[in-house]
């Protein structure tokens, strides 16, 4: 047994080696003890297999926690006024085809992919865009086929909000968006505002936005609540087909009420697009006096 190096975890007290080997090493010490004891005594002590935890933040930023209060502030404040909050976020992308993916299912036999994992080999891509409803406990999924951009993140939720979302608000006057400030909902993209001042017309409604401050992408609620489960719903699977990857997100459900719907974009989306000058100085985003780069408002143009 050792004991970390590391003078943040003198308590953590850990092993690499087997059951099988220990017996080994304590009998040609002339303590013979078998591999199962060993197993069961490792068990007891609390000595398990684990896997590393990503718990240790890249940076602080000075304004995190004032950020995080806002936030709060903005989910009260839309809960008590009968208006829907949504975390959003976009999962990893993944590929189409009999490549391998990790986890493990029960079978008679395993799943064969190809031997290595060229994403040349592939048919396609995943992107799978998430919206979570965290009152109702219900997940959404948009999977896209081309790029993840701010114009397929805005497609994503105007999608969800015409055929689901204002189904379930119908008296909604507002809604609110709780993102990360990296990726396809940037906070530093101009685009993704032009993006989002589209996307509100087409609507019909204020849309604000508040932002998870650097850092802090895992306590935006969709990666604590849906995403863990939508992964263990297609942990082991190949997904050798787009119908397939449906199937298996649509299982996402927990026993405590959680759903999901799952749906397929299959519009082609071009990277490279920035801003102009024109689509900045014709902005109408309404910036908050307090950390206006992570908490501005979109409003619909009632005129058009």
């Amino acid at each position: 047994m050792r004991t970390a190096g590391d003078p943040d975890e003198e308590d953590l007290v850990f092993t690499d080696l087997s059951p099988r080997i220990l017996s080994q090493q304590l009998d040609e010490m002339g303590t013979p003890v078998g591999r199962d004891a060993i197993a069961t005594w490792l068990d007891e002590a609390g000595i398990r297999r684990r896997q590393i935890r990503k718990d240790i933040a890249g940076g602080e930023h000075p304004d995190r926690n004032a950020q995080f209060e806002r936030i709060a502030e903005f989910i009260e404040e839309y809960e008590s006024a009968g208006n829907p909050c949504f975390s959003m976020d976009t999962k990893a992308k993944e590929h189409l085809g009999k490549l391998y993916r990790k986890g493990r299912i029960r079978g008679n036999k395993s799943f064969q992919a190809f031997d290595h994992d060229f994403p040349s080999w592939a048919d396609g891509v995943v992107i799978p865009h998430g919206i979570f409803d965290q009152k109702l406990n219900r997940g959404h999924i948009n999977i896209g086929l081309s790029r993840d951009t701010t114009e397929f993140a805005c497609d994503s939720f105007r999608w969800y909000w015409n055929r689901i979302g204002k189904q379930r608000y119908p008296a909604a006057t507002s809604i609110l968006l709780t993102c990360d400030g990296g990726g396809s909902n940037s906070s530093r993209k101009y685009i993704f505002k032009y993006d989002l001042e589209r996307l509100s017309d087409a609507i019909g409604l204020p849309i604000r936005i508040a932002h998870y401050p650097p850092y802090c992408s895992k306590y935006n609620p969709i990666e604590r609540r849906f995403f863990p489960h939508l992964g263990r719903a297609c942990s082991g699977m190949l997904f050798d087909t787009i119908e397939t990857v449906v199937r298996l997100m649509r299982r996402a459900v927990t026993t405590t009420g959680l759903k999901t719907t799952v749906n397929v974009i299959r519009r082609c989306y071009k990277t490279g697009r920035n801003a102009t000058d024109e689509m900045k100085q014709n902005l109408q985003i309404q910036y908050d006096e307090f950390l206006p780069r992570w908490n501005y408002t979109a409003l619909p143009n009632y005129g058009q």
